[in-house]
């Protein structure tokens, strides 16, 4: 595999991705107007004039952050995690169609191939992020004063990035077991949903421990989305959250590691497929 190759290859699977996100104009206003209605509707609904006091181990300047504002690291994350579920339902819909088999028998490592289109649909999920954030912040801007500098949410780009790759890859990991379309819906709810409730997206994890359900606490350390946020938040604020980063890097890489090993054709999804080349049935 030769650089001009690869770099050919990358270029046509995000241009590829590109289109069709395009083609699919609802997608782009699914992913604006979900987390505007979280941002809008339920912190309107439930924050406090007093703000919300993120724990003692914050990246804020103050400890009483209001809760418009500490809702968007966690909401950026929700358009990443539909996003990322969005490119698994992609990865089943091109195998059902047959187009799978086709990127995967092309002249080029199969990590390589899995690694491209992963870093093509993260592209499309911080297009979709900075979207969200150019349309939302001004207009709460206009109602409360931000801790958070404009510059923090150019700061919060590489966390983002390195985010989305990990939502991504597990996307991509998922696909490996998910056989039909009929079956991502059902599959989705039940990743989605467990990865943002149980996580810093909506609330302080110290809350938690104070209400007595250390059970969920303990989910909470142990999903990977958890992390995923709190990179976002303290990049936001010019910081790095040194554990986040080093979990985020750490599940991505595995996560990534599982499909590759999910689309080998001799290990793992194409081989059980019937006709996908197994060992003969007798003899």
């Amino acid at each position: 595999m030769t650089a001009s190759h690869a770099l050919r290859a990358l270029v046509g699977l995000t241009a590829r991705e590109v289109v069709k996100f395009f083609q699919q104009r609802g997608r782009l206003l699914s992913a604006f107007v979900r987390p505007a209605l979280w941002l809008f509707v339920f912190a309107a609904g439930i924050g406090s004039t007093k703000g919300i006091d993120p724990g003692m181990v914050s990246p804020y300047p103050v400890q009483s952050v209001n809760y418009f504002e500490y809702i968007v690291p966690g909401l950026v994350g929700m358009v990443l995690l539909f996003s990322g579920m969005q490119s698994s339902l992609s990865m089943v819909y091109d195998r059902e169609m047959g187009v799978m088999r086709l990127l995967l028998t092309a002249p080029l490592p199969r990590w390589y191939l899995l690694t491209a289109k992963l870093f093509a649909g993260t592209m499309l999920s911080i297009l979709q992020v900075y979207v969200f954030l150019i349309v939302c912040l001004p207009l709460i801007g206009m109602q409360i004063s931000l801790n958070t500098p404009l510059l923090g949410w150019v700061w919060m780009f590489p966390a983002a990035v390195l985010f989305g790759l990990l939502l991504g890859a597990a996307g991509l990991a998922l696909s490996v077991h998910i056989r039909q379309l009929e079956n991502f819906a059902g599959t989705m709810n039940f990743v989605i949903f467990p990865m943002f409730f149980i996580s810093s997206a909506l609330y302080p994890l110290w809350r938690l421990l104070e209400n007595g359900a250390e059970i969920v606490w303990w989910l909470a350390q142990f999903n990977p989305f958890t992390y995923g946020v709190e990179l976002v938040r303290w990049a936001s604020q010019g910081q790095i959250h040194w554990h986040s980063l080093i979990v985020t890097v750490a599940c991505t890489i595995v996560f990534l590691a599982a499909a590759v090993l999910g689309y080998d054709p001799q290990r793992g999804m194409l081989r059980r497929r019937p006709g996908g080349g197994g060992p003969p049935a007798g003899g």
